[in-house]
């Protein structure tokens, strides 16, 4: 999970992986949609991505086209899914609470 959310960390693979969430874009494409970044430094960002296991790799002849793994995000996912959750969970108890609280106050002595 480090090495996925050390590679979403910089934001211009994460403009990558939105270029290539839903469908296959060549290397050459990719590199056009990034001007002020020379082409071996968009090669190094795919090459990350490419490890962390976030991008597919395919090869037609001398193109590499790349595609987004989803279940290259899904430990990460499960991560902050995981710490929602929890926050939520604590929330529902706080809100709990105040309104025994507040039945108890409005009720007053028996």
């Amino acid at each position: 999970m480090d090495e996925v959310l050390h590679a979403v960390a910089d934001p211009t693979r994460r403009g990558i992986l939105r270029l290539v969430r839903d469908r296959e874009v060549s290397a050459g494409e990719l590199a056009g949609h990034f001007p002020g970044i020379s082409r071996p430094a968009v090669s190094q960002h795919l090459r990350v991505l490419t490890a962390a296991g976030l991008l597919a790799v395919r090869r037609e002849g001398n193109r590499r086209l790349y595609r987004l793994r989803p279940a290259g995000l899904t430990e990460a996912s499960r991560f902050f899914d995981d710490l929602w959750t929890d926050r939520l969970g604590r929330l529902k108890r706080a809100a709990e609470r105040a309104e025994r609280q507040r039945t108890n106050d409005t009720e007053g002595p028996a």
